[in-house]
């Protein structure tokens, strides 16, 4: 999916919010700075200096775009700190580097962390370096998470530590869902793939076939392998609720239901309001971990992205996803037997 970071405030805060990630650019790009308070730091000026523009346009881009800029680290530095800044401009050995015209009587002075100044990088229409650094940050936050993923992030969701909980019951609650259609349902086997597909779209709005389109999966990759932990458990309580449902009604009439009877009973029960809340959020973190993280984009969904934070990042590619990921794999057919035996 081609990004463009000066538009989509989502896209921009997704990257700026993987630590990690960052850490990756500022390692690749070696772009200097002051060492202030145990980050690099940069003045206007330097910022000026850097993208080849006046400093009134980075003003008005300050200005424009505050909140957002603030909230990745720009400041202004007053007092104390203020002076301690300046003591670190002084005795950090940096003579190519142009902090502007500041002295100990400057009341006041702006500055802007790693983060924040990458943030300007993604705002910035003017200047050619930070159209250039803007695709650097792309192509680097697209290769750590493939390689975080080991190039499968399609599968990205098997790194979360509540996966393996979601992924050992969900088998069993949609034997008894299954069961139940069988069971106290006269229609033909059709029924499991529509009923199948009405659970998905009263969820996330996607049948299995879309779902597999946006995630660009094979005819191969079985769709319940690649959702969250959190889809998986709210599928499963859906089919928990309606498997006794479909078997009460049906115990009642004394028969099995026709199409009509389970239709009604459907809208019936995805209307509980207990569901709201548990499906909003599905579809946020759905929507929002895909488009970060496999770079899909669920149309039915856009109202519910937003930018992953920090925590979500550590919870899919830190160190422990990596652990998570290993014993997975050695130990696929274990996992698959104690489904099968639930």
């Amino acid at each position: 999916m081609n990004k463009d970071l000066t538009v989509s405030q989502i896209d921009r805060q997704n990257i700026l919010n993987n630590d990690m990630a960052l850490e990756e650019i500022k390692n690749q790009t070696k772009i200097q700075g002051i060492f202030f308070e145990n980050k690099i730091c940069f003045t206007k000026s330097m910022v000026a200096t850097y993208f080849e523009i006046e400093t009134r346009t980075l003003e008005r881009y300050v200005s424009e775009f505050q909140d957002e800029i603030s909230s990745n680290g720009y400041e202004i530095l007053k007092g104390k700190r203020l002076k301690s800044f300046l003591e670190s401009v002084e005795v950090q050995d940096v003579p190519d580097i142009n902090v502007g015209n500041i002295s100990n009587r400057t009341p006041q002075l702006s500055i802007f962390d790693f983060r924040s100044f990458l943030n300007i990088a993604m705002l910035l229409v003017e200047s050619p370096i930070a159209r250039s650094l803007r695709q650097v940050m792309l192509d680097i936050v697209i290769d750590y998470i493939n390689q975080r993923s080991g190039g499968r992030t399609k599968y990205i969701n098997q790194r979360d530590s509540d996966f393996i909980g979601a992924f050992l019951q969900e088998e069993n609650y949609r034997r008894e869902f299954t069961d139940a259609l069988r069971d106290y349902v006269d229609m033909g086997n059709a029924k499991y793939g529509i009923y199948t597909d009405k659970i998905y779209q009263s969820i996330f709005r996607e049948k299995a076939k879309e779902y597999k389109q946006v995630l660009n999966l094979s005819t191969k990759d079985r769709v319940r392998d690649t959702f969250y932990s959190e889809v998986l458990t709210l599928i499963s309580s859906y089919e928990c609720g309606l498997a006794d449902m479909i078997k009460q009604q049906s115990e009642q009439l004394g028969r099995k239901l026709n199409n009509w009877e389970l239709s009604d009973l459907f809208v019936a029960f995805e209307s509980l309001p207990l569901w709201k809340p548990l499906i909003i959020q599905a579809r946020t973190k759905m929507a929002s971990r895909d488009m970060a993280l496999r770079d899909a984009f669920h149309y039915q969904l856009k109202e519910y992205i937003k930018p992953l934070d920090q925590t979500e990042y550590e919870r899919f590619l830190g160190s422990a996803g990596d652990e998570l990921e290993r014993l997975m794999a050695e130990n696929q057919d274990v996992l698959q037997r104690l489904k099968e035996s639930e």
